[in-house]
C-alpha cells in the first residue's frame, strides 16, 4: 500500500532509539524525511546514517526536551531547513519510577516535563505549519494510564494525560483538517526493555512470564509493529480517522489474560 508519504517532513521525538527508531526507519523506508529531536546528538546521528545507508532520506536536531526554550528552538531549526511540518510523532519519554511513596513534588514535576509537556510544546511549536499542511500528529501513550503498573504514579499521569490530549486536539484541530490520533504500547521489545529486564532476579524466566500473557501469539510486540500503525495514521489512507486510541498491543489491555494460557 502506498501510504503517500513522500518527502513528507516528519518530526519523531526520541527517534533515535527504541520505538522511535523504528518509527523513523519505517517512516523513511516509505518516503519520508523523519526528522528525530533527540538530545544525544551521536545517537541521533547513527540513526540517521542508517537510514541513508538503507537509501532514505533524514534529519536530526539536539534538544532537551525537558526544556521548554529548547523545544521552541528545535521546532524552530526544522521550520528553518525544510520551510515546513508535515507531521508529529510525539514519543520520547521514560518509566522513571517516580511513585507516590517514593517520589517527591520536584521529582514529579520533573517527570511530567520529561513525559507529558513536551507533547504539547511541540504541537504547540509546530502547529502554524500543520495548518500550512494540513498534517497529522500522533501521540505515543503506554498501558499505564489505563491499567496502572505501581511506583510510577508520574509516568501513568504523564500517559493519561497524552490519551486526554489526544481526544482534545482532535476536537481543537477539526477545522483545520488535521488529524490526532494515539498509539497505546504494552509491552513492547526494545533494547531499553531488554535493559530493564537484566535488572531483575532470573530476567528470562521474567521475559517469559509476561509474553504469557500476552494474548496474542504469548511474544512481546515489535517496535516495527508500532511503527506501521503509526505510519498508517500519519498518511491519507486513514483520511477519516481522528481522535483514536488504537492499542497495538497484542490485546494485552482489552482482552482477557486468561486467554493467553488457553
Amino acid at each position: 500500500m502506498d501510504l503517500n508519504l513522500n518527502d513528507k517532513i516528519i518530526i519523531v521525538s526520541g527517534g533515535a532509539k527504541g520505538i522511535g527508531e523504528g518509527i523513523v526507519n519505517l517512516l523513511a523506508k516509505e518516503g519520508a524525511v523523519p526528522v528525530i529531536i533527540g538530545r544525544n546528538q551521536a545517537d541521533n546521528l547513527k540513526a540517521v546514517a542508517a537510514v541513508e545507508a538503507a537509501g532514505g532520506k533524514a534529519f536530526q536536531v539536539v534538544a532537551e526536551l525537558s526544556d521548554p526554550v529548547e523545544c521552541e528552538k528545535a521546532v524552530k531549526e526544522i521550520i528553518a531547513k525544510f520551510n515546513r511540518i508535515d507531521g508529529l510523532v510525539n514519543n520520547a519519554g521514560v518509566n522513571d519510577g517516580v511513585g507516590l511513596e517514593s517520589g517527591n513534588y520536584e521529582k514529579f514535576m520533573a517527570s511530567l516535563h520529561k513525559n507529558l509537556v513536551h507533547y504539547y510544546l511541540l504541537a504547540h511549536y509546530a502547529l502554524p505549519e500543520l495548518k500550512k499542511s494540513k498534517g497529522a500528529i500522533v501521540n505515543i501513550t503506554s498501558k499505564t494510564a489505563d491499567t496502572g503498573q505501581g511506583n510510577t504514579s508520574a509516568y501513568a499521569a504523564s500517559n493519561g494525560g497524552r490519551n486526554a490530549l489526544t481526544r482534545e486536539w482532535a476536537v481543537e484541530l477539526l477545522k483545520y483538517g488535521i488529524r490526532v490520533n494515539a498509539v497505546v504500547v504494552a509491552e513492547c521489545f526494545t533494547p531499553l526493555y531488554a535493559r530493564w529486564i537484566e535488572t531483575l532476579p532470573n530476567p528470562q524466566e521474567k521475559l517469559k512470564e509476561i509474553e504469557a500473557k500476552i494474548p496474542l501469539e504469548n511474544r512481546m510486540t515489535t517496535a516495527e509493529e508500532i511503527a506501521n500503525a503509526v505510519a498508517f495514521l500519519l498518511s491519507s489512507k486513514s483520511s477519516h480517522t481522528t481522535g483514536q486510541l488504537v492499542y497495538v498491543d497484542g490485546g494485552y489491555v482489552h482482552l482477557d489474560r486468561a486467554l493467553a494460557n488457553a
